[in-house]
């Protein structure tokens, strides 16, 4: 085996950079959607040691819906790429870029095992730009299928050194390709076919055996004619060993997954649910169509399933000519590979064993799999494709009159290969071109169509979407998910009665319930959510919440671990105030999930109406434990501390605040609740500024624009107060304390008697009970010298509150100088102020709610959360006179009186600043 220099590397790495510079451009696309962005796995919240407990899809092994497919170190891959750039889709496309010019490299050293210098550079260049390779390499979530090929070919390479001097065992070479055979099962099952790849270099290569031989020295050890050789008992004991290990590794990925299968359906793999001989026809048509996609890739789709491929249903489909002729094909090179000792037998037969043995686990001939046609597992086979037309286009070039020919056409094959990967690149640059690309190809599978309607119902082109689902229906009648996404794209656009009647549709598709049974049949998981997604629908109805209840009942009937349909339920639960039951349901789920940080907030959110605030407080810092970054947990957890009253978490709670505003800057309430906890620690320039910032952000903020003018008003900054209750008032006219604090500035800071009494008019037509609005327009009557309307507006207001102190005491001072036969006026009100504004708990505006069709995810409902804003009853300001005929004692018992008046009204304020 030769070795590879810097000039053919540097070669393949620019052919690999060119092909491929364009999907750096990409997004990401179809499954890049579950394994990326949906991956919570890939979070450096998440413990890596969850990673080798989920699935690729970061689905638990445990549960039934989990897809079984174990790859933790392609993950690991992601993860890593997820801390240096979080969600920016280029440098994953980069990386498989780099890991598809290592494979390429790595195979270039493989080739030299079977093929000459030039032979294998063409079959490494052939494999580098081949077009079936854009979903492997172009899509993100073909990285399984990169990294598992530098594993799979440097345990090959290994093995390739497994045999020492005097074909004695090297076993170093041997325990590092069992190592490596592990680490690429790890990032993708396949990875362990190497195995058998490894036995037949051994036999056929190493050994140099043919079928003849060995059929002959089988035959007369039996007849016992003859002994073993000892060779062949090395190379026995070398494949014992191979196959040991291979067994162990099969044993714990059995473990692994539970000794559970994925669950597939009809609409994944239709000929895996088909009687014989339609399974058995189907799949072994399936197997000339994977080598025309390897022969002529000019129509490649991302998607095969449903009606992609008919069923044969019969010998007499003339399709299975096709299956004929391939394994005509194939067993006349298997008989050349295996009869003759020739180099090119040798070559051929390891050849096909790139292409078959990789494919196997693909083949359903073990077990179903969850596709018809996948294009990104042919990436390994394809080696053994370019080995063949690199060693057919050899034999053909070394024949003089066919040199130049030979040399023209596999110039134009890479050259209108690597044009082909270019322009596919761009198929996958987002979901709506890759489907519409596939729709191209094929127009009977329902699948696309949905697709489609997907693409554009994340742009929320929702009439359009509504077209492509609909089509779907029309292709597959009876594709429950394509009922399902009518009926929510209908709901998008408002029209419940259709979305109603499509979800009906799609419920009548799914199978019986059969009591005591987790399935009445295989089907696939995310269909249950019909259930969800009509009960979300109809429990719009206030009338209708028991049979939403039932659906939800239904659903965990079907399915006892279906997560979301107790945490759909607990909400309804809530909503028809029964929060005992809502515990219990989202304690079940609990159960099924205890890493859900949104299960950990529902569960607050029921202790907080069932008034536990502690408890409640426990399960959000439960949530934020497991995510730090818990937008609705910070938020909700900061205020619950606020409205404790607890000065020692006052400081906790602005740290989630400032957390929550990183999160969420946009969010003018995170900049309120700052500003009420600065007015709690009496920080008055600090609260103006979160203030300022929350109005900024929403002009018309109530809770923020009344609650700045009282902090003005509080700090003697009156004047500075009448600009934001102006802005207050002109959004919200019949906000009463802002009237009042209004009328109170005017009269006792502009002197604008006048405008005051508007103010208090204004909040007597809205409220003509309002005490402090009644009691200060009699303010008004006395400051205009009207005694008599003064009095009469005090009994009226000492009617509605009897047992305020103040109106009784106002209404003698009154009365006093109604009766005295001197007008010169006395102190009326000790406290100098008009109004008494008392602070409200003014609605934040923050119920927040999660909801994902069709697929629902967590509803996180969070309390109609209310902030303290800080108040005092402040007393109306007005002019004390003093009456010159009375006498000094006289004097300093109303003097006493007014000290005693200031006291109480300081006693008040500390009350209300404390609560």
């Amino acid at each position: 085996m030769a070795d590879i220099n810097l000039k053919e590397v540097t070669l393949i790495v620019g052919v690999v950079a060119v092909c491929y510079w364009n999907s750096l451009f990409c997004g990401f696309v179809f499954d890049d959607v579950s394994a990326i962005l949906d991956n919570k796995d890939l979070h450096p919240s998440t413990p890596l040691k969850t990673l080798f407990q989920n699935d690729f899809w970061g689905t638990p092994m445990s549960e039934e819906r989990s897809h079984k497919s174990y790859r933790p170190l392609t993950v690991l891959t992601f993860r890593l790429n997820y801390l240096f750039s979080e969600l920016t889709p280029m440098s994953y496309h980069l990386l498989n870029m780099v890991f598809h010019a290592v494979v390429s490299v790595i195979f270039l050293k493989v080739c030299r095992l079977f093929l000459n210098n030039q032979s294998s550079m063409i079959a490494s260049l052939l494999f580098a730009v081949h077009p079936i390779h854009t979903e492997a390499v172009t899509g993100v979530v073909g990285r399984a299928e990169l990294l598992s090929s530098i594993f799979f070919l440097a345990a090959f390479l290994s093995y390739t050194k497994s045999k020492g001097p005097d074909n004695s065992i090297a076993w170093t070479p041997i325990a590092l390709t069992v190592f490596l055979v592990a680490v690429a099962t790890l990032c993708k099952e396949q990875g362990i076919t190497v195995v058998g790849i490894c036995c037949v270099y051994e036999v056929f290569i190493a050994q140099g055996y043919t079928l003849p031989l060995l059929c002959t020295t089988a035959g007369q050890f039996l007849r016992g004619k003859g002994s073993i050789p000892f060779s062949m008992l090395q190379t026995l004991i070398k494949l014992i060993v191979l196959m040991f290990s291979t067994l162990l590794l099969v044993v714990i990925r059995v473990q692994v997954i539970q000794s559970q299968l994925p669950v597939f359906t009809r609409f994944d793999n239709p000929a895996a649910v088909s009687p014989t001989p339609t399974r058995q026809l189907t799949f072994n048509y399936l197997l000339p169509v994977n080598a025309w996609l390897l022969l002529n890739p000019s129509e490649l789709c991302c998607d095969w399933t449903m009606g992609t491929i008919p069923l044969i249903e019969s010998f007499l489909d003339v399709r299975n000519l096709a299956t004929f002729i391939f394994f005509c094909f194939l067993g006349a090179l298997g008989v050349f590979s295996l009869r003759y000792p020739s180099n090119s037998s040798k070559t051929v037969l390891m050849a096909l064993c790139l292409m078959a043995l990789p494919f196997i686990p693909a083949s359903n001939l073990f077990f179903p799999v969850g596709f018809v046609v996948a294009e990104r597992v042919l990436y390994v086979p394809s080696m053994g494709f370019c080995i063949l037309v690199a060693h057919g286009w050899q034999k053909i070039s070394n024949k003089s009159v066919f040199k130049k020919l030979s040399w023209v056409c596999l110039s134009l094959v890479i050259f209108t290969h690597a044009l082909k990967t270019l322009h596919r690149n761009w198929d996958w640059e987002s979901e709506y071109t890759l489907f519409m690309s596939a729709l191209k190809v094929n127009k009977n599978n329902a699948k696309l169509w949905n697709n489609v309607g997907h693409a554009l119902e994340n742009e929320k082109n929702f009439e359009r979407a509504l077209k492509y689902f609909l089509q779907a229906t029309h292709v597959q009648p009876d594709d429950i998910g394509a009922h399902m996404n009518v009926g929510r794209t209908y709901k998008n656009l408002n029209r419940t009665k259709e979305a109603e009647e499509s979800y009906m549709t799609a419920k009548s598709l799914m199978p019986q319930i059969i009591p005591g049974k987790k399935y009445a049949a295989r089907i696939a998981p995310n269909h249950l959510n019909v259930y969800i997604n009509l009960a979300n629908l109809i429990r719009a109805n206030e009338s209708r919440l028991e049979e939403a209840d039932q659906l939800y009942r239904q659903a965990i009937s079907m399915r006892p671990d279906f997560k979301q349909a107790y945490i759909s339920r607990g909400e309804l639960l809530l909503k028809m105030n029964k929060p005992v039951k809502a515990k219990e349901a989202y304690l079940k789920a609990l159960e099924l999930d205890r890493n859900n940080a949104d299960l950990w907030y529902n569960l607050a959110i029921v202790h907080i109406e069932l008034k536990e605030p502690n408890d409640a407080l426990k399960n959000f810092n439960h949530a934020l434990e497991l995510n730090p970054k818990h937008k609705l947990a910070l938020f909700n957890s900061a205020i619950l501390m606020q409205e404790s009253g607890e000065v020692r978490l006052r400081p906790e709670a602005r740290k989630r605040l400032l957390s929550y505003i990183n999160e969420e800057p946009q969010d003018a309430n995170g900049y309120f609740n700052l500003g009420m906890l600065a007015m709690d620690d009496k920080k008055d320039s600090e609260a103006e500024m979160w203030m300022k910032k929350a109005i900024k952000l929403q002009a018309d903020f109530r809770s923020a624009l009344f609650n700045l003018a009282l902090l003005y008003s509080q700090t003697a900054k009156e004047l500075m107060a009448l600009p934001v209750l102006e802005e207050l008032l002109k959004y919200y006219p019949d906000h009463i304390k802002g009237l009042i604090l209004k009328g109170d500035i005017l009269m006792n800071q502009k002197k604008d008697i006048y405008g005051a009494k508007k103010c208090f008019e204004k909040i007597l037509e809205m409220d003509p009970s309002n005490v402090q609005g009644k009691h200060n327009l009699c303010v008004v009557y006395f400051e205009e010298k009207d005694l008599l309307k003064a009095e009469r507006c005090l009994v009226e207001t000492l009617a509605l509150a009897p047992h305020e102190e103040y109106i009784q005491r106002h209404l003698s001072i009154v009365r006093d100088k109604i009766s005295s036969s001197s007008f010169v006026e006395q102190p009326i009100f000790p406290a100098g102020k008009t109004s008494g504004v008392e602070g409200d708990k003014i609605p934040t505006e923050n119920v927040k709610e999660i909801k994902s069709e069709p697929r629902p995810t967590q509803i996180i409902k969070t309390n109609d959360n209310k902030s303290q804003s800080k108040a005092s009853k402040q007393l109306g300001k007005n002019i004390d006179k003093e009456i010159p005929h009375k006498t000094t004692k006289e004097i300093k018992e109303i003097e006493k009186k007014r000290v005693a008046a200031l006291k109480r009204l300081e006693e008040i304020e500390r009350i209300l600043n404390g609560e």
